[in-house]
């Protein structure tokens, strides 16, 4: 399970997410939509490791993997 509490993610001066709460169970099938800017790209990176969040909780069953490394997150 994945799950994203409260994440805030900035670039630079410019605040990609607010406060982004998510939970995807086990085995799920999920389409992340939105218009251009929304913060569909920033999510992703951040859950991926490769943009650190200003603030949240991710968690990859139930393993706190906010502010990891992208290679570390690959290898779980």
């Amino acid at each position: 399970m994945l799950r994203v509490d409260n994440l805030d993610v900035f670039h630079g001066d410019a605040q990609a997410l607010d406060d982004v709460s998510l939970e995807i169970g086990e085995g799920a099938v999920v389409a992340i939509v939105g218009a251009n800017g929304a913060g569909k790209t920033s999510l992703i990176r951040a859950i991926a490791g490769m943009h650190r969040p200003a603030r949240g909780r991710i968690a990859f069953r139930d393993i706190e993997i906010g502010g990891w490394e992208s290679h570390r997150v690959c290898n779980l």
